[in-house]
C-alpha cells in the first residue's frame, strides 16, 4: 500500500474486497498482469520486442508471430474477464453495504419522525389542557 493509500479513507466494502483478495496467491497474479497489461509500459514493451523480432530475429517473422500475438490475445482477454469479475464482485459487495447502511438510516429517520410525533402529539395536548384550564 502506498503512503497516499494510507492516508485516504476507503470505503469499508473496498478495504474488506481489498483484504479478500490480498489473501488469494491467484487473485493477486491476476491483479499485478492485469494492472500491468493495461498500461503504457506494456505498450512500449511490446512495440519494442515485436520490431526486434520482425528486423533481426527472424526471417520470416509472420507466422510465428502471429501465434504467438494469438496466444497473447487470448490470455490477455481472460486477464480482463478476471477483472471484469472482480469488478463486478466489487460492485455486488459495495451495493450490499450501501444498502444495508441505508436501510439503517431509514430506521433510524423513522424512529426520530415517530418521536417527534409523539412529542408534538403531546404537546399540542398540554396547550390545550392549560387553555382548557384558564
Amino acid at each position: 500500500m502506498s503512503e497516499q493509500d494510507s492516508r485516504v479513507m476507503h470505503h469499508p466494502a473496498v478495504v474488506a474486497h481489498r483484504n479478500s483478495r490480498a489473501g488469494d496467491v491467484q487473485l493477486r497474479i491476476a491483479d499485478a498482469i492485469t494492472k500491468f497489461a493495461g498500461s503504457m509500459p506494456f505498450v512500449y514493451l511490446h512495440a519494442v520486442a515485436f520490431a526486434v523480432w520482425m528486423l533481426s530475429v527472424e526471417s520470416s517473422p509472420w507466422p510465428t508471430l502471429t501465434l504467438v500475438v494469438s496466444l497473447e490475445a487470448i490470455f490477455l482477454s481472460t486477464f480482463v474477464m478476471i477483472g471484469q469479475n472482480r469488478q463486478a464482485a466489487f460492485q455486488q459487495i459495495k451495493a450490499d453495504h450501501d444498502f444495508v447502511e441505508q436501510e439503517l438510516e431509514l430506521r433510524t429517520n423513522t424512529e426520530l419522525t415517530r418521536a417527534i410525533h409523539l412529542m408534538t402529539t403531546e404537546l399540542h395536548r398540554r396547550l390545550i389542557e392549560d387553555g382548557a384550564e384558564q
